[in-house]
């Protein structure tokens, strides 16, 4: 069997990067043949606040990317569908997150699907964080050019019925990324991020952008039991916004030496680190589909607090690996402060280790597999 994956991939960095290279991987494991095409022009400026679209890091050197498609030019378009159908797959799976990504997509899609290639969509919203005009009619262009769609969270699911009466819908978890390395300890973690090995440290980890709630947390972190017991923020990612708003808000809270600005992008090899060297990986968005990052910190064992938005509550059981709170800073500052007090670490951690062995790749693929048996 061969399987082309359509999507970011390297040399792009990112979340939905990692995870086409790590889906691309799981098939090869499995003995399937697969190869990715992405884009050498993803996104214009006004799209992509952050410092570069780049990575600096190696080539996952087993995977055969191509990278083929510009989101604005069409011609690309036409060329990257022609040589997927030369390739002949059995399957063609097309990862879509932003409408603005629909043109060059659907269009892919429509053109291998003239030549009986099955397509399916990878969704990660088809409704998305950060409305535009025309997000809609994008959406629905894209979605009338598959054959049926895997999602990542119940939400999304559901966000479907909006655009398409197609019964070869399936939610299937996010998997667990193993691209990030082994455990380390959390001695030598913060030994490398030149953090106090005593000190109580939680993490909000990736860009930063107003969904993901980060003032929420900081004026959680203002809490007058949360400054008690002197707990440490460490947030790790660059902002994809102007950091004023944020910088103000932490002197105006009086958090200056409690909270650890590492705002820049993370690399791969220096992510065990940030998890490994935390207490609790912190997630107080204010809405959500579903999360890379719970499924980083599954892998590296560490308890999580997110807030009940989207799919997040569907992975993050409540009182076993973390918490699962209210979209407000009390609620968040009751969670951290439950944690301390009652040294729900070990407890949660243990949960976790357990919790984590029904999100592995091969199960993920099985479903894609058995969605495509369907068409």
């Amino acid at each position: 069997m061969k399987v082309i994956i359509v999507g970011p991939a390297y040399p792009l960095r990112g979340g939905i990067a990692d995870f086409n290279e790590a889906l691309s991987q799981g098939f090869i494991d499995m003995g399937i043949d697969c190869e990715v095409f992405s884009f050498y022009y993803q996104y214009p400026s006004f799209l992509f606040p952050g410092t570069s679209q780049f990575s600096t890091g190696e080539a996952p050197s087993s995977l055969k990317i191509h990278s083929s498609i510009s989101s604005v030019n069409p011609l690309s378009w036409f060329d990257t569908a022609k040589e997927i159908c030369q390739a002949k797959p059995d399957l063609v799976l097309v990862r879509y997150w932003l409408p603005f990504m629909a043109p060059a997509l659907g269009t892919i899609s429509r053109r291998i699907r003239k030549k009986g290639i099955p397509v399916l969509a990878i969704t990660d919203n088809v409704i998305p964080h950060e409305a535009r005009i025309g997000d809609r009619m994008l959406t629905n262009y894209f979605v009338k050019s598959c054959d049926g769609f895997v999602t990542l969270s119940k939400a999304v699911l559901e966000d479907l019925n909006a655009f398409t009466t197609n019964s070869r819908k399936k939610f299937l978890p996010h998997p667990i990324y193993s691209i990030f390395g082994n455990n380390v300890s959390k001695e030598k973690a913060r030994a490398e991020l030149n953090l106090n090995s005593k000190d109580k440290i939680i993490l909000f980890f990736g860009f930063i952008r107003p969904y993901k709630g980060l003032d929420l947390l900081l004026d959680a972190m203002a809490d007058p039991r949360v400054k008690e017991i002197g707990v440490k923020l460490v947030i790790a990612g660059e902002f994809y916004e102007d950091q004023k708003s944020y910088i103000n808000q932490i002197e105006r809270n009086g958090l200056g030496d409690r909270v650890l600005l590492h705002t820049s992008f993370i690399p791969k090899d220096k992510v065990k680190n940030y998890f490994c060297a935390a207490d609790m990986v912190v997630q107080p968005y204010r809405n959500a589909t579903q999360s890379g990052i719970t499924q980083i910190a599954y892998h590296f064992d560490r308890p999580m607090l997110v807030t009940n938005v989207g799919g997040l509550a569907e992975i993050v059981p409540n009182g076993k690996v973390g918490y699962v709170t209210a979209i407000n800073s009390g609620a968040i500052a009751d969670a951290i402060f439950d944690f301390y007090t009652n040294q729900r670490e070990l407890e949660f951690s243990v949960n976790v280790r357990a919790e984590k062995e029904k999100f592995s790749w091969s199960s993920f693929i099985q479903g894609i597999l058995q969605l495509y048996e369907t068409i």
